[in-house]
């Protein structure tokens, strides 16, 4: 069965086609009559639409075709442990179940690294636990500029050859890149100290400058959250 799953943001808009679990391709988008178009071309079963800019209803207004729409009280092929499910948000977990369905339905930590940097864990009982929430790069990068006299807003457009700065700038750029890539060690470490057999999974924006971290328990998937909406689809059609 194919299968659409939609992601609309607050500024953009992901969509994939899906093959029973194989992904077949995925698009972006930044207006939506464009990619309503797109999608109404395609040859689809089943369709699942997560969006932060609309309602279901809105959507029930825009699009013509039948949905899922994810919310809060949508049906999860995974249970959620986390102590205040309503403010969960549905990219986290998402990316969490992502992870989840591509490692074997076992153990896995789930790291997004986006606008913010997240962490999800799934444990081995198939329980979403909660995780962590840090500043990404270009928050890092905006914090240091806005609450600073001096400090300029930096550019970080790769990830400087060494940690060792040699100038205002090049200071700033080194800790903001290597700051997040040991923090990532560190929560990746401390996890794997209590569970050595927990795959990790890096997604978000900017999760392909951090591909060298990948070896035999951590893979970089930049689109985790679209394989986590096209698991939770299928929990909900079959």
């Amino acid at each position: 069965m194919k299968n659409l799953v939609i992601d609309i943001g607050n500024s953009r808009i992901k969509s994939a086609l899906f093959e029973g679990k194989d992904l077949i391709g995925d698009h972006s988008f930044e207006d939506f009559d464009a990619a309503l178009r797109f999608w109404e071309a395609m040859d689809f079963q089943a369709c699942l639409v997560s969006s932060v800019r609309f309602t279901q209803e809105e959507l029930a207004e825009k699009i013509s075709f039948p949905f899922v729409f994810l919310s809060h009280d949508s049906h999860l092929p995974i249970l959620n442990g986390y102590s205040t499910p309503k403010t969960l948000g549905l990219d986290r977990i998402a990316a969490a179940i992502g992870a989840w369905d591509l490692a074997g339905k076992k153990s896995v930590l789930a790291i997004d690294l986006g606008s913010c940097i997240t962490y999800e864990w799934v444990d081995e009982l198939s329980i979403y636990r909660g995780g962590a929430i840090s500043p990404g790069l270009q928050m890092r990068a905006k914090a240091m500029n806005s609450f600073t006299a001096r400090l300029p807003l930096v550019a970080l457009d790769q990830k400087p050859e060494d940690a060792l700065g040699n100038s205002t700038v090049s200071c700033m750029q080194s800790g903001i890149w290597y700051g997040v890539e040991y923090e990532l060690l560190g929560h990746i470490e401390a996890y794997r100290l209590k569970i050595p057999e927990i795959k990790v999974y890096i997604c978000g924006g900017d999760s392909l400058s951090f591909e060298s971290l990948a070896k035999d328990h951590i893979f970089v998937v930049p689109n985790l959250v679209l394989h986590g909406l096209n698991c939770i689809l299928n929990h909900n059609v079959e």
